[in-house]
């Protein structure tokens, strides 16, 4: 998935010369905490409702707030792996797409980011999650998958976190399309493998999107 393909034609931009008010009113209508601020096709920044209540100006235009995330922006052809990142690093929910000249082309939420890759093959397909620590030189994927698939399974996706209380350590998270992990369980902790989570699907008939966004940000372990 690319930013072109999720960007979100149903959020509008406002304008530099729209006033406080109409940016609250259409915070409300499209359940955004932010909104882009454009001037003459260029991001000029995102508003969100914290930095007008925080004015107290509800009739000030936005040109007169001081905007945040003036370069939380991707282009066209940026990995949803990417734009995660920018928004991340921005703190925000929203990331602006642009042409190669800078011009503003709309917005991806990291909520259309979720719902996309929940409807991956890496979510829908039934199997197990495992979650493993170790040590960042010890890691070793064709290794991990090698375990895996000796007792007839695949790895369908993996992620890779730095563990946040011991920056030596990572945590692996893997997607495998099975649905009883003992006997991989038993196999990666008798090569001296750590597993510190385990998530099987207790009925693979399940539906909703609730449901699978659930299951999606256990996967992540968000």
């Amino acid at each position: 998935m690319i930013a072109e393909e999720l960007i979100n034609h149903m959020i509008p931009p406002l304008k530099v010369t729209d006033d406080a008010h109409k940016a609250i009113v259409w915070m409300e209508e499209f359940r955004c905490n932010y909104l882009p601020v454009v001037d003459q096709g260029e991001l000029k920044g995102f508003i969100s409702e914290e930095i007008i209540l925080e004015a107290n100006e509800i009739e000030k235009d936005l040109s007169g707030f001081e905007l945040v995330g003036k370069d939380c922006t991707v282009n066209l052809a940026s990995h949803f792996y990417d734009i995660l990142k920018t928004a991340a690093q921005h703190k925000l929910q929203m990331v602006c797409v642009t042409d190669e000249n800078n011009k503003y082309l709309g917005v991806i939420t990291v909520q259309d980011i979720m719902a996309s890759f929940a409807q991956t093959a890496a979510v829908q397909m039934p199997g197990g999650v495992l979650v493993l620590s170790m040590d960042l030189i010890d890691y070793s994927l064709a290794e991990i998958c090698r375990y895996v698939e000796e007792n007839n399974a695949k790895v369908i996706s993996s992620i890779m976190v730095e563990d946040p209380l011991d920056k030596g350590k990572i945590k692996i998270t893997l997607k495998i399309n099975l649905i009883d992990l003992t006997h991989i369980v038993a196999t990666l902790e008798r090569f001296g493998y750590r597993v510190i989570g385990r998530y099987q699907e207790a009925n693979v008939s399940r539906s909703g999107e609730q449901e699978r966004l659930d299951m999606l940000l256990k996967y992540l372990d968000i």
